[in-house]
């Protein structure tokens, strides 16, 4: 699972019949980079998500990808390469800490 942020919305034309009553979503996946920053940037290549929660333009989001995206609507077939599973209300990002040892004294 990642985190993506909301960026716009899709329509298809004409729609295709296992894609009723679902609404597609734009999302860019946010870098831990920008995470770690909290400048509300994503950073990745954005891509094209199944919502059924209703987020809007500029939430957070975290998604699935590949085949588990497709599991809510089992038994069903919809082809799906990601699916929000939750609207994000807030993130705690600890620092970035290192194991490896810089110096090694005597």
């Amino acid at each position: 699972m990642r985190l993506g942020i909301v960026c716009g919305h899709v329509v298809l034309n004409p729609a295709l019949e296992s894609y009723t009553g679902k609404k597609l979503v734009v999302l860019e996946p946010i870098i831990m980079e920008n995470l770690r920053a909290r400048n509300g940037r994503g950073g990745g290549k954005s891509l094209v998500a199944i919502d059924e929660l209703g987020a809007a333009q500029g939430q957070i989001v975290a998604f699935t990808e590949g085949r588990e995206a497709s599991n809510p609507f089992w038994p069903g077939a919809v082809p799906v390469d990601a699916y929000c599973a939750l609207i994000v209300d807030s993130i705690d990002v600890e620092p970035r800490t290192s194991s490896l040892q810089t110096e090694v004294r005597k």
